[in-house]
């Protein structure tokens, strides 16, 4: 599975890359998923936050619960995947 994991990070932003090259519009598409993406994760956590600090819990399983939210999850692993791609952009331009 760690594999799996660590092939996918390498091969999606170079799918991506290449996609956007093949087809312009991809790389509106590709923002707008990283905003819409950034929007969640940052609000789920904002929730989360606020939940224990309204609670005053300070335990650590209760800010680990985050990460059962799929949600959270997706978004942030698109996030990820989105940096990565942003990065080979940017370095294939220099």
């Amino acid at each position: 599975m760690t594999a799996i994991l660590v092939l996918a990070s390498i091969l999606l932003p170079l799918a991506m890359f290449y996609l956007c090259k093949k087809w312009a519009m991809l790389h509106v598409v590709f923002h707008v998923t990283a905003l819409v993406s950034t929007l969640i994760f940052g609000n789920i956590a904002a929730v989360a936050v606020y939940q224990i600090i309204r609670d005053q819990t300070v335990f650590m399983t209760n800010i680990h619960a985050i990460f059962l939210n799929p949600f959270f999850l997706i978004s942030s692993a698109y996030f990820g995947l989105y940096i990565i791609y942003q990065l080979l952009n940017v370095t294939m331009k220099r």
